[in-house]
């Protein structure tokens, strides 16, 4: 995992943590009062909270939604103005890495309840699935505001929703609605408002629930560290994986719980688990 984060107590407030009783923990962007218009303080917070549901054994599964009407706008429009002068530029120096956490073992669920701009969709994309409430309002925004295409989007998008859909939402910098986003597959489920957080509660309760966390955590090992590999190489990685669960707790329980009916008791991730164990001799059998 990344190295600690430190937060001054002033800004523990900025982002909201709590873990329910299925090891579901919501993390809430918690500035209403700027529709959670994002800030280096609540960068620092948010992703701290990110290694502490990473280090709770108790944590299966996060949700990332925002307070209020708003998920996240993009930064602060106020930080933006003091780095607009000739010859300033944003310290990237000091940031936190922004797609770090994309290691983290876990499951990230984003629940996008409205405006989702600029780096609130690096948020929202670093996130595995994505429900969206009916009406919540996306943009890329850079090109409007002056800017490239920033925190590696334009990499990122088009494996999301294919070259020329990237390209559009990238270059114009349009608006779009949960309904398109939803077509172009930026998110997988879009409810009404009301029902957001409990539909993506739903889902990860079931996830926390009824699958093992070693095999989700190295699950998303494989898919995201395949992406850039040769289909061979990630077959091999793929053998691996097979032979390291096979006769393993985890599938020895799964293959119980299926056959007597019954939930699943996985034990919960270890603070120490390196998903890299399962695939890191990596092998074909021909």
């Amino acid at each position: 995992m990344p190295e600690e984060t430190v937060v001054a107590p002033e800004d523990l407030d900025l982002v909201l943590y709590e873990v329910d009783e299925d090891g579901v923990a919501t993390v809430t962007l918690n500035r209403p009062e700027r529709k959670n218009a994002w800030s280096l303080p609540m960068e620092r917070r948010f992703f701290a909270l990110l290694d502490q549901a990473a280090q709770d054994p108790t944590v299966r599964v996060v949700i990332i939604t925002g307070a209020g009407r708003a998920f996240c706008p993009g930064m602060d429009m106020q930080r933006l103005e003091q780095n607009s002068q000739p010859g300033e530029s944003l310290n990237l120096q000091a940031r936190v890495p922004m797609y770090s956490r994309r290691n983290m073992p876990k499951p990230l669920i984003a629940a996008v309840n409205g405006a989702c701009a600029g780096i609130g969709l690096v948020q929202a994309l670093i996130c595995d699935v994505r429900f969206a409430a009916r009406g919540a309002r996306f943009t890329t925004a850079f090109t409007r505001r002056g800017l490239a295409g920033e925190y590696n989007l334009p990499y990122v998008l088009p494996r999301v929703i294919g070259l020329e859909n990237a390209l559009d939402l990238l270059l114009s910098g349009r608006v779009f609605d949960a309904d398109e986003a939803k077509s172009l597959g930026l998110v997988s489920r879009v409810v009404e408002p009301a029902d957001l957080l409990d539909a993506a509660r739903a889902y990860a309760r079931d996830i926390a629930r009824n699958c093992s966390p070693r095999a989700m955590a190295v699950l998303r090992h494989q898919v995201y560290g395949d992406l850039d590999r040769t289909f061979t190489d990630a077959l091999a990685r793929s053998y691996s994986a097979m032979e390291y669960f096979a006769g393993s707790p985890d599938f020895r329980e799964g293959v119980s719980s299926f056959m007597e009916k019954r939930e699943p008791k996985f034990d919960g991730l270890p603070p120490d688990f390196d998903p890299d164990e399962a695939t890191r001799d990596a092998f074909l059998p021909y």
